[in-house]
């Protein structure tokens, strides 16, 4: 099997290692996920419901109850305009894998709610005192850039 891949734009193929830049760069966007993921196993409560409700803010009660098997579906009182926040009795139900899977989601349907994770990381000093949270800043900054040159 050949490394060489199709140049869509005039049907040429294009060697592996000379790959249009963008494409390897990508790599920072999917490693978002992975870093909220880690960020949220080694946060302290408090920086975990914040993370919580951040990453629920834009979903829907069909993504609550779909994602991770279910996981999220006992926030679903969250939808109601009068809820309660996130208490740490829910997110103490919450692993940081089912929050790798949420974040995924999140990135899909709404990548701004990850940017500002970094703001809500950014103001917070526990947040970025991890080795996550600085990875996670500094690969969100790298998203933010690319998502508005």
């Amino acid at each position: 099997m050949s490394s060489a891949v199709d140049d869509e734009s005039d049907g040429r193929r294009v060697p592996a290692n000379r790959r249009p830049r963008v494409a390897r760069e990508k790599g920072s966007a999917r490693d978002i996920p992975e870093l909220v993921s880690a960020l949220y196993g080694e946060a302290p409560t408090a920086l975990r419901v914040q993370l919580v409700e951040q990453l629920v803010r834009p979903l829907g009660p069909l993504a609550l109850v779909a994602i991770a098997t279910g996981a999220f579906r006992h926030l679903l009182y969250r939808l109601r305009r009068d809820a309660a926040p996130i208490s740490p009795d829910d997110v103490g139900r919450i692993t940081s894998g089912q929050v790798l899977e949420l974040t995924r989601y999140v990135q899909q349907c709404s990548p701004d709610a990850l940017l500002q994770i970094g703001a809500l990381i950014a103001d917070g000093p526990v947040g970025a005192m991890t080795m996550s949270g600085t990875a996670l800043l500094i690969a969100l900054g790298l998203e933010q850039h690319r998502y508005w040159s």
